[in-house]
């Protein structure tokens, strides 16, 4: 379905200009009349993985955490075909130092202790075992890398049974401080069950695994990108 049929799922939506053209997702401003601003943004992940998802958002509003707030369909869907809308946030970047978002992300993992893995994704500790997982896939890379990316994983791993959702790509340009002081936390495109540490590495150690896994992940997606993290991992 095109941007432009939005409307039969969602009367009296207008779409303004698109805000991204990703790799895994794309995202669009527009208009919903009774509503105002909303975001439009379609996902390319499976609808499995998709309605996991949108199961977590409502679970951590649930729980009084800030996440985006899904607008449903006029058929009752807050998924159709990969898209979904959502209020507007009007809000700032916070800076990468502002500690409500560690408070925040120290809430999501707390909520989701024992969560079900995403479908179709792995943990970093399966891919010690196994090759694929998400948008991960080992048999892809060099040898020599996947050798590293899997010692740096074991290096902290090993030490830790801990295991919640991880936001897969957290900091200030995935947050939100809204007109309420609020830290908003936007984009769970990449999120999954993992150890809590790929969301807020500390040592050098668990900065180390937490770089192996963004080239890991993004290997096949963004290789341009992941290709120039290579040299400073692998020395």
């Amino acid at each position: 379905m095109d941007v432009g049929e939005l409307h039969m799922h969602w009367p009296g939506i207008s779409i303004g200009g698109r805000e991204t053209n990703g790799a895994r997702t794309e995202v669009w401003t527009g208009h919903l009349e009774d509503v105002g601003k909303v975001i439009a943004r379609r996902s390319r992940r499976s609808q499995p993985s998709r309605a996991w998802e949108w199961a977590l958002l409502r679970h951590l509003r649930d729980m009084g955490i800030e996440v985006p707030d899904l607008i449903p369909s006029a058929g009752g869907d807050v998924d159709v075909d990969g898209w979904h809308v959502y209020h507007y946030i009007d809000g700032r970047e916070p800076s990468a130092e502002d500690p409500r978002l560690v408070r925040s992300i120290g809430r999501v993992h707390r909520a989701t202790s024992g969560w079900p893995q995403r479908p179709g994704s792995a943990s970093a500790r399966d891919l010690l075992v196994d090759s694929a997982g998400g948008e991960v896939n080992l048999d892809g890379m060099p040898d020599v890398l996947v050798d590293a990316v899997r010692g740096a994983w074991t290096s902290v791993l090993h030490l830790r049974e801990s295991t919640s959702v991880v936001h897969g790509d957290f900091g200030s340009r995935n947050a939100l401080i809204d007109t309420r002081g609020r830290c908003v936390l936007i984009d769970w495109d990449e999120a999954r069950v993992d150890d809590p540490l790929f969301d807020l590495p500390e040592s050098d150690r668990q900065k180390r695994a937490a770089l192996a896994w963004e080239i890991a992940t993004c290997w096949s997606v963004e290789p341009t990108y992941a290709r120039s993290l290579v040299e400073g991992f692998i020395q």
